[in-house]
Protein backbone atom coordinates (compact mmCIF):
# COMPACT_ATOMS: atom_id res chain seq x y z
CA UNK A 1 0.00 0.00 0.00
CA UNK A 2 2.91 2.35 0.71
CA UNK A 3 4.16 1.89 -2.86
CA UNK A 4 0.75 2.81 -4.29
CA UNK A 5 0.48 5.92 -2.12
CA UNK A 6 4.04 6.99 -2.96
CA UNK A 7 3.43 6.40 -6.68
CA UNK A 8 0.21 8.43 -6.58
CA UNK A 9 2.00 11.24 -4.71
CA UNK A 10 4.78 11.25 -7.32
CA UNK A 11 2.27 11.42 -10.19
CA UNK A 12 0.42 14.34 -8.58
CA UNK A 13 3.67 16.17 -7.78
CA UNK A 14 4.83 15.77 -11.38
CA UNK A 15 1.45 16.95 -12.70
CA UNK A 16 1.46 19.95 -10.39
CA UNK A 17 5.04 20.89 -11.32
CA UNK A 18 4.20 20.79 -15.03
CA UNK A 19 0.89 22.65 -14.81
CA UNK A 20 0.75 25.83 -16.84
CA UNK A 21 0.77 29.16 -15.00
CA UNK A 22 -2.75 30.47 -14.74
CA UNK A 23 -4.49 33.35 -13.08
CA UNK A 24 -5.52 32.75 -9.45
CA UNK A 25 -9.15 32.40 -10.46
CA UNK A 26 -8.47 30.44 -13.64
CA UNK A 27 -11.71 28.46 -13.74
CA UNK A 28 -14.26 31.20 -13.12
CA UNK A 29 -14.34 30.63 -9.38
CA UNK A 30 -16.01 27.20 -9.39
CA UNK A 31 -13.85 26.17 -6.43
CA UNK A 32 -14.10 29.46 -4.52
CA UNK A 33 -15.01 29.66 -0.85
CA UNK A 34 -18.76 29.43 -0.30
CA UNK A 35 -19.48 27.48 -3.50
CA UNK A 36 -21.33 24.15 -3.58
CA UNK A 37 -20.51 20.94 -5.43
CA UNK A 38 -22.84 18.11 -6.47
CA UNK A 39 -21.08 15.09 -7.91
CA UNK A 40 -21.94 11.74 -9.47
CA UNK A 41 -19.29 9.13 -10.28
CA UNK A 42 -19.01 5.88 -12.09
CA UNK A 43 -17.53 3.16 -9.92
CA UNK A 44 -17.89 -0.25 -8.39
CA UNK A 45 -20.64 -1.36 -6.04
CA UNK A 46 -18.15 -3.67 -4.29
CA UNK A 47 -16.48 -0.90 -2.27
CA UNK A 48 -19.54 0.79 -0.86
CA UNK A 49 -19.09 3.71 -3.22
CA UNK A 50 -21.69 6.39 -3.66
CA UNK A 51 -21.48 5.93 -7.42
CA UNK A 52 -23.37 4.62 -10.41
CA UNK A 53 -22.50 1.13 -11.59
CA UNK A 54 -24.05 -1.84 -13.36
CA UNK A 55 -22.67 -5.36 -13.71
CA UNK A 56 -24.49 -8.26 -15.32
CA UNK A 57 -23.14 -11.80 -15.44
CA UNK A 58 -24.64 -14.24 -17.97
CA UNK A 59 -27.79 -12.13 -18.13
CA UNK A 60 -29.14 -13.60 -14.89
CA UNK A 61 -27.24 -11.99 -11.98
CA UNK A 62 -27.13 -8.20 -11.97
CA UNK A 63 -25.34 -5.99 -9.46
CA UNK A 64 -25.90 -2.24 -9.45
CA UNK A 65 -25.42 0.88 -7.35
CA UNK A 66 -26.70 4.44 -7.38
CA UNK A 67 -25.53 7.40 -5.33
CA UNK A 68 -24.61 11.04 -5.18
CA UNK A 69 -22.18 13.26 -3.29
CA UNK A 70 -22.29 16.88 -2.25
CA UNK A 71 -19.74 19.28 -0.91
CA UNK A 72 -19.17 22.80 0.32
CA UNK A 73 -15.97 24.81 -0.26
CA UNK A 74 -14.92 26.02 3.18
CA UNK A 75 -11.93 27.84 1.66
CA UNK A 76 -10.76 28.27 -1.92
CA UNK A 77 -10.15 24.84 -3.49
CA UNK A 78 -11.04 22.81 -0.32
CA UNK A 79 -14.45 21.15 -0.08
CA UNK A 80 -15.89 19.07 2.73
CA UNK A 81 -17.97 16.30 1.13
CA UNK A 82 -20.57 13.71 2.07
CA UNK A 83 -22.34 11.10 -0.02
CA UNK A 84 -25.05 8.47 0.16
CA UNK A 85 -25.82 5.51 -2.04
CA UNK A 86 -27.73 2.27 -2.36
CA UNK A 87 -26.56 -1.05 -3.84
CA UNK A 88 -27.91 -4.43 -4.83
CA UNK A 89 -25.46 -7.25 -5.47
CA UNK A 90 -28.02 -9.49 -7.16
CA UNK A 91 -28.02 -12.00 -4.29
CA UNK A 92 -30.41 -10.42 -1.77
CA UNK A 93 -27.78 -8.08 -0.27
CA UNK A 94 -28.93 -4.46 -0.52
CA UNK A 95 -26.73 -2.19 1.61
CA UNK A 96 -26.73 1.57 2.09
CA UNK A 97 -23.41 3.25 1.34
CA UNK A 98 -21.95 6.39 2.85
CA UNK A 99 -18.93 8.61 2.45
CA UNK A 100 -17.49 11.61 4.29
CA UNK A 101 -14.25 13.35 3.46
CA UNK A 102 -12.42 16.26 1.89
CA UNK A 103 -11.50 17.17 -1.66
CA UNK A 104 -8.77 19.66 -2.54
CA UNK A 105 -8.21 21.11 -6.01
CA UNK A 106 -4.47 21.65 -6.53
CA UNK A 107 -4.07 24.78 -8.69
CA UNK A 108 -7.90 24.73 -8.97
CA UNK A 109 -7.51 21.96 -11.57
CA UNK A 110 -6.25 18.70 -10.02
CA UNK A 111 -8.67 17.27 -7.42
CA UNK A 112 -7.23 15.04 -4.70
CA UNK A 113 -9.25 13.62 -1.86
CA UNK A 114 -9.33 11.42 1.18
CA UNK A 115 -12.48 9.98 2.71
CA UNK A 116 -14.04 7.42 4.99
CA UNK A 117 -16.36 5.16 2.99
CA UNK A 118 -18.60 2.40 4.23
CA UNK A 119 -21.39 0.02 3.46
CA UNK A 120 -24.02 -1.21 5.87
CA UNK A 121 -26.77 -3.73 5.30
CA UNK A 122 -28.32 -6.87 6.73
CA UNK A 123 -26.00 -6.74 9.75
CA UNK A 124 -22.90 -6.88 7.54
CA UNK A 125 -20.77 -3.73 7.47
CA UNK A 126 -17.43 -2.87 5.86
CA UNK A 127 -15.34 0.32 5.82
CA UNK A 128 -12.52 1.77 3.74
CA UNK A 129 -10.25 4.80 3.72
CA UNK A 130 -10.22 6.13 0.16
CA UNK A 131 -7.47 8.08 -1.60
CA UNK A 132 -8.36 9.69 -4.90
CA UNK A 133 -6.74 11.99 -7.45
CA UNK A 134 -7.46 13.17 -10.94
CA UNK A 135 -8.01 16.06 -13.30
CA UNK A 136 -10.93 18.51 -13.48
CA UNK A 137 -11.94 19.50 -17.00
CA UNK A 138 -14.30 22.48 -16.64
CA UNK A 139 -16.50 22.23 -19.72
CA UNK A 140 -18.56 25.26 -18.62
CA UNK A 141 -18.88 27.64 -15.71
CA UNK A 142 -20.97 25.11 -13.77
CA UNK A 143 -19.96 21.65 -15.06
CA UNK A 144 -16.75 19.63 -14.77
CA UNK A 145 -15.79 16.16 -15.91
CA UNK A 146 -13.27 14.58 -13.54
CA UNK A 147 -11.48 11.36 -14.51
CA UNK A 148 -9.65 9.95 -11.48
CA UNK A 149 -7.86 7.02 -9.95
CA UNK A 150 -8.82 5.77 -6.50
CA UNK A 151 -7.41 3.37 -3.95
CA UNK A 152 -9.67 1.99 -1.20
CA UNK A 153 -7.76 0.62 1.80
CA UNK A 154 -9.97 -1.72 3.81
CA UNK A 155 -10.41 -1.26 7.52
CA UNK A 156 -12.12 -4.67 7.84
CA UNK A 157 -9.79 -7.27 6.31
CA UNK A 158 -12.07 -10.17 7.25
CA UNK A 159 -15.05 -8.54 5.47
CA UNK A 160 -13.62 -6.61 2.51
CA UNK A 161 -10.59 -6.28 0.27
CA UNK A 162 -8.48 -3.34 -0.79
CA UNK A 163 -9.53 -2.02 -4.20
CA UNK A 164 -7.99 0.08 -6.95
CA UNK A 165 -10.40 1.89 -9.30
CA UNK A 166 -10.60 4.13 -12.32
CA UNK A 167 -13.52 6.58 -12.11
CA UNK A 168 -15.18 9.27 -14.17
CA UNK A 169 -16.92 11.97 -12.17
CA UNK A 170 -19.44 14.55 -13.30
CA UNK A 171 -19.77 17.60 -11.08
CA UNK A 172 -22.03 20.63 -10.87
CA UNK A 173 -20.53 23.76 -9.30
CA UNK A 174 -22.73 26.57 -8.04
Amino acid sequence: MKKIILTAAAVFTFGFANAQDKKMDNNGGQTSEGKWLIEANTGSWTTGNTSFSLLSVDGSDTAWSVGIEGGYFVIKDLAIKAGLGYSDNGFDYTPFNYKIGVKYYIASQFPVGIDFTGTSGDGDNANWIGFQGGYAWFVSDTVSIEPAIRYNATLDENKADNAFQGLIGFALHF
